[in-house]
């Protein structure tokens, strides 16, 4: 069976086909994109076609790659030996399992996230790069090797931040989540407002796609922020036409602040709106 579009998430083509190839290679899946595009919530939505519990990792840029797999806390053990307590016997009980054993633990299939690895240091994945290419790894501590019992579909995302080592793209399928055209984009508003009136839809993403041409602009609103600022503009029961009676290139969008997300991005559409009004 291979992952198809659901009723909250629309695949293209070319994400279907990463989906399934990363599945039959039995590879991690790496998704690049724009933040905003649906990198994370294509793990939930794979989870969820195949009926598979999601174990979801979120990456900080301190997280150390031990954590997925697992933390010994001496300091607990060494307070509990002081206070003569009888479960400091077995190293077992300070032991805390990280998101790979219990991914690899797990008795069915499951999806396991690794979420923006590019926020974590440099030498996070190289860390992970045996663990993830054999499925298994060593606890030193209780002298036992964790195997995965079923082997999870790896889902792993980047926005780009750092570039990825060599060796572990080498062992990853790549696919980049290009930013959806206007078609694809009535389809996603379609999927979170069914019944939404053709007018708004039409008028909004022409705001909306002539926002993302703006030269010099930091931020390019995303899909996912289009999908916030409709859901205002629903709220606020804007009348019909009243974005296409708007000029979009002599004045800030209405509720902008779902679009744009710094000052010097709100600023530059003010200078050229001034710009553009002293011109006409």
């Amino acid at each position: 069976m291979q992952f198809q579009s659901t009723d909250r998430y629309i695949a293209t083509d070319e994400l279907k086909l990463a989906v399934q190839a990363a599945m039959t290679l039995e590879r991690p899946l790496l998704v690049k994109g724009e933040p905003g595009t649906g990198k994370t919530l294509l793990a939930e939505e794979v989870s969820r076609f195949f009926g598979m519990p999601l174990i979801s990792w979120h990456i900080k840029s301190t997280t150390k790659a031990q954590q997925g797999l697992y933390e010994y806390d001496a300091v607990s053990r060494l307070r509990d030996s002081q206070l003569g307590e009888a479960r400091v016997q077995d190293i077992a009980h300070y032991i805390k399992k990280g998101k790979l054993w219990e991914a690899f633990a797990a008795n069915e299939r499951v999806v396991l996230l690794i979420d923006e690895i590019d926020k974590a240091d440099i030498e996070f994945p190289n860390d992970l790069l045996l663990e993830l290419d054999r499925m298994e790894f060593y606890v030193y501590e209780t002298q036992q090797m964790v195997r995965a019992i079923q082997r999870p579909v790896v889902i792993i995302t980047s926005n780009n931040e750092k570039e990825l080592p060599d060796a572990f793209l080498r062992r990853c399928f790549f696919h980049y989540i290009r930013f959806p055209d206007a078609a694809t984009l009535r389809n996603i508003i379609g999927v979170h407002f069914p019944g939404l009136k053709e007018t708004l839809v039409k008028e909004a993403l022409e705001v909306f796609f002539e926002l993302r041409q703006v030269p010099g602009l930091r931020k390019k609103p995303s899909t996912s922020e289009l999908l916030d600022w409709l859901k205002l503009l629903m709220a606020d029961e804007l009348p019909t036409g009243a974005l296409r009676q708007r000029d979009s290139r002599s004045s800030v969008p209405p509720l902008y602040g779902a679009l744009l997300k710094s000052e010097a991005d709100l600023h530059l559409l003010e200078r050229l709106a001034f710009m553009n009004r002293r011109g006409s």
